[in-house]
Formats: C-alpha cells, structure tokens, sequence
C-alpha cells in the first residue's frame, strides 16, 4: 500500500488537485475535506492516530504524539502489526522545517521499520534565503530561486528515495505502507529557478484588508489574522513575489508527486496499490490580510484529498464533507484489516462507491490562540453551506457566521444580522454537540496526559544572508 502524506496548501490545491488526478487517471478528489487543527503538529498527530486534538491532548506545535496519548496505535503501526512494511520518507509526523532537515523523526521506532531523512540542496544553502525577518525560522514568509536540478533539493531527493522503495517491493512483492512527507511548499519557499520561470509576477493580485473588517470580527478571530506583525501590510510588490514563490514552489512539489506516480506504473504496482495525497492545513495567500495558517477560516481549515487505486472509479469530484480524521478508518477499511477500537473518524469507503452518500453533516476544527490573560479557545464547524465559528475567552463567547452561497472568501460575518439568528443558534447547537462527542475518552487509547510540556526548541546561530 502506498500512501502520500505531501505537505500542500489550500489556496492553489485545485491546479494541485487536477494535475495529480490526471497523472492517476483514477483519483477521486474529495472537495470538501478539513483538518481538526490547522497547525502542522496536532493536524499530523490527528491525521496518524484518527483522533480529535481534544482526545489526543496535542494543541501545540512541538508535543510527541507519545508525551499525550504514549499507548496509541498509529496507522504505520499498526501496518507493522499487520506484516505490512511500514516506511516514512521525509516529513510525517512533525518537526521543525527548515531546521530539523535531514534528522531523524517523530516516532520512528514504534510507528515505521525504515525511514529515510533526505537533505538537500535548499538545506545547505540556507544562506542564501530570503527572509522578511533577519534571522530565518520555520514560521515566517521566506523564499529562494535555487540553482541546480530537482534531484539536489530535498524533496527531489525524497522522490528518488520513495521511487527505490517501489523498485524494491516491486520484486519482492512485499505488502508496504510508504509514507511520503514532502517539505515544500512550507516556508522557505525554495524551488529550482524554471519553476519560477512558470509564472510571470505581474499575473498575480495580492487581496486587501482593512481596519473596519476587523471590527466586523470577534476579537480573537482578529488576532489570528494579525498574529504576525512582519508580515503584515506587504508592500504590493514584495507580496506579489512571494506569492509566486509559493506557486512555484508547489508546482515543483507537483512534479515531485508526479515522478513518483510514474515509476508507481512503471514497475506495474498501480495495479494493487492505494494512492493517497493530502495536507496537514491549508494555507492564506493574503486574505483576510493574512498569511500563511492558524485561523479556523476556509483557507486554514480546507485541504486538498484525493484517493486512487484498483477497483475505485476515478476522474470525479465529491462535494459532500470528509475530515482528516476519517483517513486511518478509510485505510484500513479499504484493506481490509479490522481498525483499532478507539478511532474517531468514520470511513469514507461508502462515498467512494456511492458519491452521493452523505457520511457527515458537519466538519469540525478547533485553534487556540492566545491573549494577554490566557488562551482563547475556538471552535468551528463548516457544513455544506455554512461556517460557524465560536471563540470563547475569560468565559465571553462570540461567534462568527458565514454564508458560502454568496460568500465564498468569509468576509461577511452574518452572526449580528437578525435574519440570521436562527440558523446561527441551531448551528452553535450542532456545534456544541459536536465538541462534547469530540472530547469523549475513547475506548481502548489508553492514557491521555493533560498538560504535557512541549519539548523546548534548542537555540541556534543561522548564518548571515551573503
């Protein structure tokens, strides 16, 4: 079994989306798909475990899924359990990028037999990266037009990694489960120069945000959009750069994706193996004034996934509601073995053969986002037509209120406007019970630690830009 964990953001997945369901021929896009936590590390510890970052007590960015919830089966484990060969190429569970490049993984000895840690050409010349703050990390806007071929990037040389592996069991005609994690598009936004040279800069718009949507807002709902002081009020030109940074940089993860497909049919293995790509959040280009994660809006929240493989009737679009949750149930559901008692998330199985089958109503994500007294929890469910959002702060709730049928982008918050106070108190009613069933102790997990310390970053000395 093959499946393909890629890094990708929301805010170009349908070019993404199509190229990949071209390339499979057989892939069925699930349009409407959300994460639980749009953050790197919960989202990926929600994503491997099928639990609820309520359940799995991981909230932040640098907890070990063990620290929390240390008995969980996760879904390469119990791969192993199964005699399946369980191997990770790059990043799956989180770890910092750029930094942590190269280093072993989260969870390497209970979760796969092999992994590799690809490091390349954008590792080492981190120098030469372009930063909108003077010391580069992981979290803010950074880009490179890198020199050299695809195969000396990391990613690059991840592909080659994964493409060995499917020679490999190719032959042996070993049962595997190969995970593989790109690192781009995340910051930095690194690409060999023909990838930039795809897209003319003056192609793109960048949106604008004003003082008075943030008073349309709750209050922490405008922090999230706020968060990050230097990337705020780009000049035009500056934000028009690095959105083509972006764009290039996953048209080179495309092509990433796309090499592994074809050796996938070259050595004959697309005819008995499952094909899954997805992200751990989706990504802001500008709106609402914002970039990048971290806000529970549709840009944040919405990921691209798509599932291939024999017997699954491809080159369609579903619109119906799925959450990241779902995907270890639909794994194991589609292979056949029994899943462990404590998941949370429903298999999506039956939409594959019926794509009209509704298997939720809702979708639910949640974000923590902190003030100068605490930490404000939000909590937000999108339907087939709706957005609620709840925050709830020094015990003050206040909500926001979307309408996709004529407000795509969630510019216009509704939750104040008379006419729709129904429909916003049956929402927080829905909403409500949604988060008492996400916060129910599963059967059979195990333990579930409250308040693990994260673990603390060590400190570093980056070289100066030359």
């Amino acid at each position: 079994m093959l499946k393909l964990i890629p890094q990708l953001s929301e805010s170009i997945k349908r070019h993404t989306q199509d190229f990949l369901i071209q390339r499979t021929c057989k892939g069925v896009l699930f349009n409407n798909t959300h994460v639980q936590y749009p953050l790197c590390g919960p989202s990926r510890v929600s994503l491997m475990t099928g639990l609820y970052p309520d359940q799995t007590k991981s909230k932040k960015l640098r907890l070990y899924v063990r620290q929390t919830i240390p008995d969980v089966i996760t879904i390469g484990q119990k791969f192993r359990m199964e005699n399946y060969n369980s191997v990770r190429v790059g990043k799956i569970f989180h770890y910092h990028n750029p930094r942590d490049i190269g280093t072993a993984g989260h969870d390497d000895s209970f979760t796969w037999d092999r992994t590799v840690n690809p490091y390349g050409r954008d590792k080492i010349e981190e120098y030469k990266i372009n930063s909108l703050k003077p010391k580069l990390d992981g979290g803010t806007l950074s880009w490179l037009e890198s020199e050299g071929t695809d195969v000396e990037q990391t990613d690059g040389i991840g592909a080659l990694e994964t493409m060995s592996f499917l020679d490999e069991f190719s032959k042996s005609d070993e049962n595997f489960f190969l995970a593989f994690g790109l690192y781009r598009p995340h910051v930095p936004f690194v690409a060999p120069k023909k990838y930039f040279d795809l897209y003319d800069i003056d192609d793109f718009q960048v949106p604008e945000s004003t003082q008075e949507y943030l008073k349309s807002i709750p209050t922490t709902a405008a922090l999230s959009v706020r968060a990050k002081k230097e990337q705020l009020n780009l000049d035009t030109q500056l934000a028009k750069k690095i959105k083509r940074a972006y764009y290039a940089t996953t048209s080179f993860m495309d092509a990433q994706i796309g090499s592994v497909l074809d050796k996938l049919k070259e050595t004959g293995l697309d005819k008995n193996t499952i094909v899954i790509f997805t992200s751990d959040h989706g990504y802001h280009l500008g709106e609402q004034g914002h970039w990048q994660k971290q806000t529970l809006f549709e840009n944040s929240t919405r990921v691209p996934l798509i599932i291939a493989g024999p017997g699954i009737k491809g080159n369609k679009k579903i619109n119906n509601l799925v959450e990241l949750v779902d995907l270890y149930p639909t794994i194991m559901d589609l292979v056949k073995i029994k899943p462990p008692q404590f998941l949370s998330g429903k298999s999506i199985v039956p939409m594959l053969e019926n794509s009209e089958i509704i298997i939720r109503e809702s979708a639910l994500s949640e974000l923590q986002v902190n003030r100068d007294r605490g930490i404000a929890q939000g909590y937000s469910i999108k339907t087939n037509r709706y957005r609620l959002n709840q925050w709830e702060y020094q015990g003050l709730k206040q909500h926001e209120l979307y309408d996709h049928f004529d407000d795509s982008s969630e510019l216009n918050n509704l939750a104040g406007h008379q006419d729709f106070q129904n429909i916003k108190d049956s929402l927080i009613t829905v909403l409500n019970n949604r988060i008492i069933a996400a916060q129910k102790r599963p059967v059979g997990l195990g333990r579930q630690i409250d308040n693990a310390t994260p673990w603390s970053e060590p400190s570093r000395i980056y070289s100066k830009q030359k």
